[in-house]
């Protein structure tokens, strides 16, 4: 394995997790709450009254903080090598599996790791090994 050392950029990924980190513990104390996102938006889909706004707000923060991103910088180009049907049927799985997994990489990942949940800690083995284990016989065994 090479390092492609012109694009190595630690600086700019240590700066997104402190900011990642920063505003998953900021979301728990003030509200309370996991910013999980698949919790997030399957509250949206059976919402009670009181939850709506502060749901909808937290979900328009993620698309619209890229839009006003690119106002000053020039946004990463994205490169998807699978076509429609692919990313439909991954869409699906991710949103089963969060669902049977009560929870995302966001939830589980960052913000359970972070409060040391053994239950977070099995989910996030779980994820990355089922992705380890995709990627390998993607590229290894069927290709």
């Amino acid at each position: 394995m090479q390092i492609d050392w012109s694009h190595f950029t630690p600086w700019s990924a240590l700066g997104g997790g402190i900011l990642i980190g920063a505003a998953a513990a900021l979301f728990l104390l003030l509200n309370g709450r996991v910013a999980g996102i698949s919790g997030i938006v399957g509250g949206l889909l059976r919402p009670a009254r009181a939850d709506i706004g502060w749901r909808a707000a937290f979900l328009a923060g993620l698309v619209f903080a890229p839009a006003l991103y690119s106002l000053w910088w020039r946004l990463p180009a994205p490169t998807i090598e699978a076509g429609w049907l692919l990313l439909l049927v991954a869409g699906v799985l991710v949103g089963a599996g969060t669902r049977y997994g009560s929870g995302c990489t966001s939830g589980h990942g960052v913000c359970g790791l972070s409060r040391l949940s053994p239950r977070s800690l099995a989910a996030t083995l779980a994820f990355m090994g089922a992705g380890f284990a995709t990627v390998f016989a993607v590229r290894h065994v069927i290709a």
